[in-house]
């Protein structure tokens, strides 16, 4: 699970959205929704990289090999990774921190390079549940995660209510939660394990309708303030929030819904 980016990385947010712009409200209602449009763009363009890579990886065995070996444990035939497995699965995290803290530094063309190459090593990374789970298990949690992420998201986009508190009780969930999966990772307990995939979804749910409206109200406040290449590149870190959230809540759901090889 790769770590988020910081959100407040120009905003300077205190307490609650902000809601400074003065232009006519009907061109400011439709420029939010052209960039909400491209930050959904990006979104779906990074997921369908990543299916892609994930997928090729998974059919060639020859790639396969490269990245994840079969080995017998005392619990019958387990896909462990290589040397090559464990880079793909680590580098993900290298790209959200440099998007995270150099977002400022980059150029656009920059930002949206490393949106790519992000994604395209989180397929790598993710190429393993193909070995783990079965394609048509795969399939139907997608939809369902995707179905669950366009409800939970337009929420966040309509909603009156202020999601700001809710945040950072998500982010404290968040950091108990990697906690637990590390403590996990030694452990090895089917119950802990249960838990922490409740936990997961629940959070990742709510952390796709905060970030939404996030997203939304930083569009409202910023909009003015910054240029083409500016919004060009928030929108690619927006996405990149979003992107994280379906790709977690996609796996956490895949562990309650996903139908197990029989090697597994």
């Amino acid at each position: 699970m790769a770590l988020r980016p910081d959100y407040r990385y120009q905003t300077g947010a205190t307490a609650g959205w902000g809601r400074v712009a003065t232009a006519d409200a009907a061109a400011v209602d439709a420029g939010l929704r052209a960039y909400m449009l491209r930050v959904y763009n990006w979104m779906a363009s990074g997921l369908a990289l990543t299916g892609i890579v994930a997928l090729l990886i998974a059919s060639s065995p020859e790639l396969q090999a490269l990245f994840w070996q079969r080995v017998v444990t005392p619990r019958g035939v387990a896909v462990s990774p290589t040397l090559l497995g464990w880079a793909a699965m680590l580098s993900p995290l290298a790209f959200v921190l440099v998007l995270s803290f150099g977002i400022n530094r980059l150029s656009k063309t920059a930002a949206q390079t490393l949106f790519w190459l992000f994604a395209a090593a989180m397929g790598a990374s993710l190429s393993n549940i193909f070995l783990r789970y079965t394609g048509e298990s795969i399939a139907s949690t997608f939809f369902i995660t995707a179905g669950m992420f366009a409800g939970v998201s337009l929420y966040g986009y309509t909603t009156k209510a202020d999601l700001t508190r809710m945040g950072s009780f998500l982010m404290m969930g968040l950091i108990g939660l990697i906690l637990a999966m590390l403590v996990n990772m030694f452990l090895a307990s089917p119950g802990l394990h249960f838990a922490i995939s409740v936990i997961g979804v629940l959070v990742f749910v709510g952390l796709t309708a905060y970030d939404t409206q996030r997203i939304k109200a930083d569009y409202l406040e910023f909009a003015y303030a910054e240029g083409l290449d500016g919004a060009a590149k928030r929108s690619v870190y927006d996405a990149l929030a979003l992107y994280l959230n379906f790709i977690n809540l996609f796996t956490f759901l895949l562990q309650f819904l996903g139908v197990r090889q029989n090697s597994e």
